[in-house]
């Protein structure tokens, strides 16, 4: 029988779920919440020898799962889906506890994603219809065949959905997986496997191995076995997995983050405009899609300021089980020190610290909404990815020059703009270099769009039909017309 720890009235597996069983390591990592710094789980620490058993058994598993074809996969991922639906609840309580977003968004709107993941893969994967044509005397058709074991390896943000977001394409186009999720926030995702085993999915088609990314993830992305890998993470982490990818020619796709512009024209529903900017401080700024660079219009820049400076003071600092809270913890102390590093090198190079800028009074993982005017756009501040509760100001004078501002970082995840201009925001929304670009909305999300960045954001498309070609080997048949009957 498996380990189970309890987690706030919630027992959660700290065992890693391979070939369909909980599976021991004999040394483990601390996970401890950001709400108190409470020791949750003792959890087990994965390494080679694990990594081998997940993909040996995602392997021996690969050849009976992608026989089943989409319609035979599809009842696996709808009953899983049913499965998160009727827990999200007791999904939402644990990864508040874990990564400490605020709780009433993990049960409203984040954990049910999951559920909306592997619903929606299941049906594309479905509906798929192989493209058709007659050229040179030839019937043509693409084939989509499933291209084998997968790792996928996910970030300590929002680590439920964003897992579900990965592995419900591989698993609907045939791939088997296996996922390691951050270890600064694993157990949600442990949860997760709990459903997997009570949807009844074959062993070693879904599996999980947890622990260190020098350790078992560098393990499970160097095996030559694996025919996909798919992460989510920093630049620097994306360039030892792209080595090892280059090395065994395995296509990649990854996500990494963004220093995404928050565009604000003179003819802006200012109002809308400085509510949305002050949420960008949501989840303490743990979010790579944010708009974290204010870029406003000179003109209107002072007006935008007495708004934003509203809505931000209306915000709450607290424990994100509460509900009167709008402003959660930071992950770990260690990115705590990280944020907080930023903002204080930025004040010694002479960068203006507007607001915030230092940790509130309750002390713990919390940091203050900053917001920087910079000295230069050269600044550190503009031009790295914070992941905190950190914005920078700055104005513009001209559309050409916020389009230039816009593109002056490596990164090019996504972007915000403001306008009511119909012309201006087809003119600018087309200039800004991002994968998303949204305008006068933020977050709003279709799952059959793609989704990824450009620059240093990332490389490869997620989302929709994007996400299952990515795990599929495409074949063009082709049969000589008149030889066939």
């Amino acid at each position: 029988m498996s380990r189970r720890v309890e987690i706030h009235g919630h027992t959660v597996s700290p065992e890693h779920y391979i070939d369909g069983a909980r599976v021991s390591s004999p040394t483990t990592f601390k996970d401890r919440s950001p709400i108190d710094g409470s020791l949750l789980a003792e959890v087990c620490r994965g390494d080679a020898t694990t990594a081998n058993l997940a993909i040996s058994a995602a392997a021996r598993a690969f050849p009976a799962w992608a026989a089943l074809g989409p319609h035979g996969r599809a009842p696996y991922l709808r009953r899983l889906a049913d499965l998160i639906d009727a827990n999200v609840d007791h999904i939402a309580e644990v990864e508040c506890w874990d990564m400490a977003m605020l709780e009433r968004s993990l049960k409203a709107r984040v954990i049910g994603r999951g559920a909306r993941n592997f619903r929606a893969y299941a049906d594309l994967a479905c509906a798929y219809e192989e493209r058709a044509w007659e050229s040179n005397g030839t019937a043509n058709r693409v084939i989509r065949h499933p291209s084998g074991p997968a790792v996928v390896i996910t970030p300590w943000n929002a680590p439920f959905m964003l897992s579900t977001w990965k592995c419900a394409p591989a698993l609907a186009a045939g791939s088997t997986v296996v996922l390691k999720p951050a270890e600064w926030s694993p157990l949600s995702c442990s949860m997760l496997f709990d459903l997997v085993d009570e949807a009844g999915f074959p062993p070693g088609v879904f599996n999980l191995v947890q622990g260190m990314g020098e350790e078992v993830g560098a393990a499970l992305t160097t095996d030559r076995r694996v025919r996909r890998l798919s992460f989510t993470g920093s630049p620097e982490t994306a360039r030892l997995i792209g080595r090892a990818a280059a090395d065994n020619i395995v296509p990649f796709t990854a996500e990494l983050g963004g220093k995404n512009p928050f565009i604000v024209f003179a003819d802006a529903d200012l109002d809308a405009a400085a509510a949305k900017a002050a949420l960008q401080y949501d989840d303490a700024g743990q979010v790579c899609l944010s708009g974290t660079r204010l870029l406003i219009d000179e003109a209107i820049v002072d007006d935008f300021l007495v708004r934003f400076h509203a809505n931000v003071d209306a915000q709450v600092l607290g424990d994100p089980h509460d509900e009167a809270t709008t402003i959660s913890p930071l992950i770990h102390p260690e990115h705590l020190a990280r944020v907080a590093g930023f903002v204080d090198r930025a004040r010694r190079n002479g960068d203006e610290i507007v607001r915030g800028g230092k940790q509130p009074e309750l002390g713990g993982n919390w940091y203050e909404q900053t917001l920087i005017r910079p000295r230069s756009n050269n600044s550190e501040v503009v031009q790295h990815e914070i992941f905190g509760p950190v914005l920078t100001l700055q104005t513009f004078a001209s559309e050409e020059e916020a389009i230039e501002l816009a593109n002056s970082t490596e990164y090019g995840l996504s972007g915000i703009l403001f306008t009511s201009n119909a012309k201006r925001a087809e003119r600018v929304g087309r200039a800004v270099r991002a994968g998303t670009l949204w305008v006068n909305c933020f977050l709003v999300r279709d799952l059959t769009a793609p989704f990824g960045g450009a620059g240093i954001s990332g490389i490869g498309r997620e989302g929709g039909d994007y996400a299952l070609d990515f795990y599929s080997d495409l074949k063009t048949l082709q049969i000589l017309d008149g030889t066939v009957s």
